[in-house]
């Protein structure tokens, strides 16, 4: 880089400020007055580009000062890049080829160089297309159970956890838009809410007048400030996800910081159910009756595959400070051991459920929608595919304690799914 002070890139000057970089000519070529530089950016709030020389291709991503989604008016520190470059490191160390490589970093303009992903593209949008990917259940399960376990005190020293959670608890400022956005601004006429209106407008003023959905919501809101309990991907879903038929890659973990283990698989898990309530509003081309039940069965194979890759994790590398083995197995106990197991997930399991009702809410009621929803351009028909989405997730965050496996939720989506296509 040419500056030191912060300056957005551009196309147009992207090559003369990043052209002496190593990293970029090894990997894409050296003559920088060559490279292709293409502005991809169509999240909420970064810079992305895809420059390509005549060795290959990289992505640079920059983050700016402000919600791009939103404009100047809602700042944003620059800082959030380091919390992503430091997520994507530890997520590589801890699930190795779940995340893209990192090439480049520089703190000082907010930038990360990293390994461009091809013929990749959006889970989101394969999904939305009505592809039935064959990897991503197992991927995610374990890319999950790998990052969540051994970012926890159930396998990390004590003093490496803690001076690692004190290094991830400055990223204040998007802990600040996932406290307000996911489990406050739902529920109330927050002014940066949207809905489908007036299809919606009834449904909307009841859920706001919930009051135990309301308790639950805030509920969740405690559980995610206060259970410090391993570093989070913190924005788990399928716009965060790039795949092929062979390949699952996460990316896109600016909003990291430690929270309850049950957070990131929750917000997955919504995701698939979701895009679910959505395949309504994209039969155009024929019934997606088949991608329906593509979708149960992944959410089904990934809480499988999570539980027991943590279950194998927690009986071969729980090292840490919680549920020590010199209380369990060095005692002669291994059935103590198990016993805590299961304790332990059925809480993530309740756990779970209650992000995932509140992630469904704040994707068709708050600032920030699901594509899937989003796409569907006759209002009517939207309206058709959130309506049983909204009412799933009211009945899983207040009722999450009664339900007691994926299979009985899966029967429950199907059931409140079908019901409003009768």
């Amino acid at each position: 880089m040419t500056t030191t002070a912060f300056e957005p890139l551009t196309p147009d000057t992207l090559p003369a400020r990043l052209g002496s970089i190593t990293a970029l000519t090894q990997r894409i070529g050296a003559n920088a007055s060559s490279w292709s530089v293409r502005e991809v950016g169509d999240g909420n709030l970064n810079l992305v580009f895809i420059v390509q020389g005549s060795n290959g291709s990289v992505v640079v991503k920059q983050a700016l000062p402000y919600v791009r989604l939103v404009g100047d008016s809602w700042p944003l520190p620059l800082k959030r890049s380091f919390f992503e470059y430091h997520a994507l490191t530890r997520q590589a160390a801890r699930s190795p080829g779940s995340v893209p490589e990192i090439l480049h970093f520089d703190q000082a303009q907010a930038l990360i160089v990293m390994e461009y992903l091809s013929p990749h593209i959006i889970l989101r949008k394969a999904l939305i297309m009505g592809r039935e990917l064959p990897r991503i259940a197992e991927d995610l399960g374990l890319f999950t159970a790998r990052t969540l376990f051994r970012g926890s005190d159930l396998h990390m020293s004590a003093a490496t956890r803690k001076a690692d959670l004190a290094l991830f608890a400055d990223n204040v400022d998007l802990c600040d838009i996932t406290e307000s956005l996911v489990f406050t601004d739902p529920y109330f006429e927050a002014p940066r809410n949207r809905h489908t209106s007036p299809q919606l407008d009834a449904l909307v003023a009841s859920l706001r007048a919930d009051r135990d959905l309301k308790v639950e919501a805030q509920r969740m809101k405690h559980l995610f400030t206060a259970n410090a309990e391993t570093l989070l991907h913190g924005d788990l879903h399928t716009g965060s996800i790039m795949v092929t038929d062979e390949e699952t890659k996460v990316i896109d973990p600016e909003f990291a910081f430690y929270g309850p283990i049950a957070f990131d698989i929750g917000m997955l898990l919504a995701n698939y159910w979701m895009s679910y309530f959505s395949q309504g509003g994209h039969e155009q081309d024929g019934s997606r009756d088949s991608m329906r039940a593509y979708l149960l069965r992944t959410t089904t194979t990934t809480w499988s595959v999570f539980r027991c890759e943590f279950a194998r994790l927690w009986r071969s590398e729980r090292n840490g400070m919680l549920y020590a083995r010199s209380l369990f197995e060095d005692a002669g106990d291994p059935l103590g051991a198990e016993q805590a197991l299961d304790t332990f997930l059925h809480r993530v399991w309740e756990d779970l459920l209650g992000f995932a009702g509140v992630e469904i809410h704040r994707r068709i009621l708050g600032l920030a929608h699901n594509a899937e929803f989003e796409t569907i351009e006759d209002a009517d028909l939207r309206a058709a595919c959130e309506t049983p989405a909204l009412r799933f997730g009211r009945h899983i965050a207040v009722n999450r304690r009664h339900l007691h496996s994926i299979d009985e939720v899966n029967a429950l989506v199907a059931l409140i799914d079908r019901e409003n296509r009768l």
